[in-house]
């Protein structure tokens, strides 16, 4: 990624929070990196490098800012004008892919060699992926101190440090102090964890929220109320976890059990992933807004985002259970399917009682109990048996081309249901379900729907954002009730 310096230098000098996280300046005066709103004396420009990621900053030798605190920033830009290889890498790497692997691991996972993939990084991001993801340690460590009272060995590993040796040595490199110096609060080890997550504006997140109200799973999660809340589990660990609006303006406030702190670094990237946290709104809209349907939707419903999915395997066979049917209805059938086969929480809150079904469970359950067609049953024991030998996933582990390859394969699953998985499980924001009845009819006459094949031509002008195009087509008028577009054809192979 190019960065012009003088253009980078203006948007300084403005402090303007449409840049925040688009750039870091480093200050050769000071040793220090920033965000472009830093509230401090705007530096001279003689003295002023800048980088397109954090890491790339910290790589030239540069130490983060503690007034204004780059590990607090939106998300970066920068994976914006990325090859399809960096964005799956830094997907993976945000998931803590590093922690216990390799660049080659990480590679192969995106489909790429080690030389080649760090290559990429370098071009792109101007820095390596191991020092990409030992800044987003050390970010997200600091948040950790900062805003919570755990322990220090509980954010070691929460951070995704093979020990407290090295979380000390990482810190005082890139802080300057080691742990202890840096925090603001005392510890306390049965403390709940509240972390504060930031968006880019505009964030559309009362439609965010409402879409996935619609479709939480009942007994797995609920949201009302402003609040999402579900049920989560890491091996005997389990709890409920709240999504709420932080008071900050484009914030969001994640609240996590003390049971399950020291997987907060795996719940924050999974909170990110499911509210989209990472789209550049501006960008977006500078594509989208060409076309004038969906310009009067961008002005009704400004920053909007593609709901993701906690879990890959959940949100497929939810799709798998939305064929043919409405919203409630697919939502009635999970809540069933839940119910029936989801493991009881120990500790039940607000109406969230049981974990999901496990693709293990499912893979030997007698589906067809829950009140749907044999075929369908079927295809849910398929996609069930799949991941559960590791033949298919759906979390990031596979590239996109090959995972949609394996899910269409199996029996049950036509492109409809593959394209929907892809927009929200697999993150691809240019996924475009083109048979749903619900884009077609937006676009059409009244009582003509458009056909499938004459919307794939006029999408063509929304690449790469055709997912977001979507939400816009299926957001419904603000004083209607949801649009289905859980209504995609099912193909019995």
């Amino acid at each position: 990624m190019t960065l012009d310096p003088e253009v980078c230098y203006r948007a300084l000098a403005s402090r303007d929070a449409r840049f925040d996280g688009r750039f870091f300046v480093g200050v050769a005066s000071t040793g220090i990196y920033c965000r472009p709103i830093c509230p401090a004396r705007t530096p001279l420009r003689r003295n002023c490098q800048f980088f397109p990621a954090a890491a790339a900053a910290a790589d030239a030798g540069f130490r983060p800012c503690r007034r204004c605190r780059p590990e607090a920033s939106p998300a970066s830009a920068a994976w914006q004008g990325a090859s399809a290889a960096v964005n799956r890498a830094l997907r993976l790497l945000e998931a803590g892919a590093l922690d216990g692997g390799s660049v080659a691991d990480l590679a192969a996972r995106v489909g790429s060699g080690e030389r080649h993939l760090r290559r990429l990084f370098a071009e792109h991001l101007g820095t390596s992926p191991v020092a990409v993801a030992q800044t987003r340690r050390v970010h997200f460590a600091k948040q950790l101190l900062d805003e919570t009272a755990l322990p220090i060995t509980t954010i070691a590993h929460a951070a995704g440090f093979a020990s407290v040796r090295r979380f000390n040595t990482a810190m005082r490199a890139a802080w300057g102090a080691p742990p202890r110096e840096l925090r603001r609060t005392p510890s306390a080890r049965n403390a709940a964890v509240v972390l504060r997550l930031a968006a880019r504006a505009p964030f559309a997140l009362e439609d965010v929220l409402a879409y996935l109200a619609a479709r939480a799973i009942p007994g797995v999660e609920a949201a009302s109320g402003g609040v999402y809340r579900r049920s989560v589990a890491f091996g005997t660990a389990s709890g409920v976890i709240e999504v709420a609006p932080s008071a900050v303006p484009h914030q969001l406030e994640l609240r996590v059990p003390a049971a399950l702190a020291p997987h907060a670094g795996t719940l924050v990237a999974r909170v990110r992933r499911l509210f989209d946290l990472a789209a550049d709104p501006a960008s977006i809209a500078a594509l989208l807004g060409r076309d004038p349907a969906l310009a009067r939707r961008l002005v009704a419903r400004p920053g909007v985002r593609v709901p993701g999915a906690w879990d890959g395997f959940e949100l497929a066979w939810r799709a798998i259970l939305g064929q043919q049917v409405t919203v409630a209805g697919a939502t009635t059938l999970a809540g069933r399917l839940a119910e029936r086969f989801g493991r009881p929480l120990a500790a039940p809150a607000d109406g969230v009682a049981r974990l999901s079904p496990r693709a293990e469970d499912l893979a030997v359950a007698a589906l067809d109990a829950i009140g749907v067609p044999r075929a369908r049953a079927g295809a849910l024991a398929a996609l069930a048996r799949a991941v559960a030998t590791g033949r298919l996933d759906l979390d990031g582990g596979l590239a996109p081309e090959e995972a949609l390859r394996r899910l269409e394969a199996l029996p049950g699953v036509g492109p409809w249901t593959a394209q929907y998985v892809a927009l929200r499980a697999l993150g691809v924001p240019d996924a475009f379900p083109a048979s749903d009845l619900g884009l077609r009819r937006a676009l059409g006459a009244p009582g003509r729907p458009l056909s499938a094949r004459a919307l794939e031509r006029r999408a063509e002008a929304w690449r790469p954002w055709r997912a977001y195009a979507a939400m816009l087509l299926w957001s419904p008028p603000r004083d209607n009730t949801p649009r289905s577009e859980e209504a995609g054809t099912f193909v019995k192979k």
